[in-house]
Parts: structure tokens; C-alpha cells; sequence
């Protein structure tokens, strides 16, 4: 009993040992990594950390600084030849119930809006057989290979947070560009709405004036109708010279 008990705990201490050098060589491995930004804390890089429950993944997750490093956790995507691994591009990726997860972020918003536009016109030409879901994310694109279906794969991406901000240290060299900007927006939309109530106004007032017109046509037909013949003098009395005038009778006339 005593060596069965025995060889149990080496199988338990060797497990132990094997599972804590993995983690220690994969935080090596990232620490290893040359990222633009990195966490004070334990040296690794904060877009790791943007992944959804990064605590869970990051043993599975894989770090990448070059489009070699994202076909060889990947494997090879056409999707790729889209995406420009200029200085200081960096992604990460890592495998979820819903699919791949991939986050590409650039070193610039231009670089990533870029891409984002060779990668709409991938899936337009790809049409309904979009090998990926696709979204960008503040300055990231991102990316979910083999979905199961696109509303887990939405799903995913919604977890994925850009919470990055940028703050001056002096006073913000383009505020009197955002000023003029803010000015020039809400001139244009005081200038629409005055304009579409005048328009709308000059409508109204056309309708109301085209219907009173037609209810005093009406009327006036109305009228006419039940005249025995047409009067020029408008039903006033006047000289029956033309015998157009109908006969007054006497039982209407006033008597001594």
C-alpha cells in the first residue's frame, strides 16, 4: 500500500510540475515578444488581455508579429494577403466553443481602417461564402475563423472591448479643429431643420388653401344646383326682360 501511495504522488508531483513549466514557458514565450505595449505587472502584452476570459485562454492563445506567425497558428487563410504587418502590427489569437478568435491591431488608425477596407471588399467578392465573421473594433479587426454559426460568432466579437483613450498632457492641439468641426455640424443642422419647416409650412399652407377651395366650389355648385335658371344679378331682384326671372307668384306678396 505504502509504494502504490508512493508512486501516486510522484504521478501527482510530476502533473504539477509539467502543467506550472507550461505556463511559466508560455508566459516566457510572450514575455519574450516584442509588443508595443506590455503589463507592468507580469510582462505580458495588454492585447492578449483584451480577449474574452483571457485567464482561460491564455495557454491557447498565441501571440504574433509577423503574417508568418498567424499561418502558422492559423494555418494559411487567403483572407491574410489582405493584412499588412507594417511596424508595429501585432495580433493574437486564441480558440473558443464559438470559433477562432484574431485581433489585429495597428499601430495607427490609418493602418487599420485600411485594412478594414481590403477586408469588406474580400467579403464582398466572397459574397454569402464568407470563410470568417468580421468586425472592427475601435482599432482593431477582428476576426472569428470556423463559426459555428454568425450569431455566436457576433456574439463573440462583442466581448471584444477597445478601451484605449487618449489623454494630453497639455493643452490638445486639436481642439480648435474639433471646435470648428462642432460648429460647422451644428450650423448644417440648424440650417436643415429651419429649411425643412419653411418647406413644410409653404406644404401645409398649399393643402389647406387647395382644400378650402374645394369646399367652396362644392358649396357653391350646391347652390347653383338648386336655382331654376342662371341669374347674372346673383338672385337679386332685377327687370324679367330676358323671361329668365321665374314668375313671382301672388300668394308671396305682401298683403294690405
Amino acid at each position: 500500500m505504502k509504494r502504490i501511495w508512493l508512486v501516486k504522488s510522484l504521478i501527482s508531483i510530476c502533473v504539477v510540475l509539467l502543467l506550472t513549466c507550461g505556463i511559466f514557458a508560455q508566459e516566457k514565450t510572450f514575455q519574450q515578444m516584442k509588443s508595443q505595449e506590455v503589463s507592468d505587472s507580469d510582462g505580458l502584452p495588454v492585447l492578449l488581455k483584451h480577449l474574452p476570459d483571457w485567464e482561460n485562454v491564455r495557454n491557447r492563445a498565441a501571440y504574433a508579429n509577423s503574417i508568418d506567425d498567424l499561418r502558422q497558428a492559423l494555418g494559411e487563410r487567403p483572407v491574410f494577403n489582405s493584412i499588412d504587418f507594417v511596424p508595429g502590427t501585432e495580433a493574437v489569437t486564441a480558440p473558443y466553443n464559438e470559433g477562432a478568435l484574431l485581433i489585429v491591431e495597428f499601430a495607427t488608425p490609418q493602418g487599420s481602417v485600411e485594412t478594414d477596407s481590403k477586408v469588406n471588399q474580400f467579403l464582398a467578392e466572397a459574397g454569402q461564402n464568407s470563410p470568417f465573421i468580421y468586425r472592427r473594433i475601435g482599432n482593431y479587426n477582428a476576426f472569428v475563423f470556423d463559426a459555428e454559426d454568425e450569431t455566436s460568432a457576433n456574439g463573440l466579437l462583442d466581448k471584444v472591448k477597445y478601451e484605449k483613450t487618449i489623454q494630453w498632457l497639455g493643452t490638445n492641439p486639436f481642439l480648435l479643429r474639433r471646435a470648428e468641426r462642432a460648429f460647422i455640424e451644428d450650423t448644417t443642422d440648424l440650417f436643415i431643420a429651419t429649411l425643412l419647416i419653411i418647406v413644410s409650412g409653404l406644404g401645409l399652407a398649399i393643402v389647406a388653401g387647395i382644400g378650402v377651395g374645394l369646399i367652396f366650389f362644392y358649396l357653391r355648385e350646391q347652390k347653383r344646383s338648386t336655382m331654376a335658371a342662371f341669374s347674372d344679378a346673383g338672385g337679386m331682384i332685377r327687370l324679367n326682360l330676358d323671361d329668365l326671372t321665374p314668375q313671382i307668384t301672388s300668394e308671396r306678396l305682401l298683403k294690405d
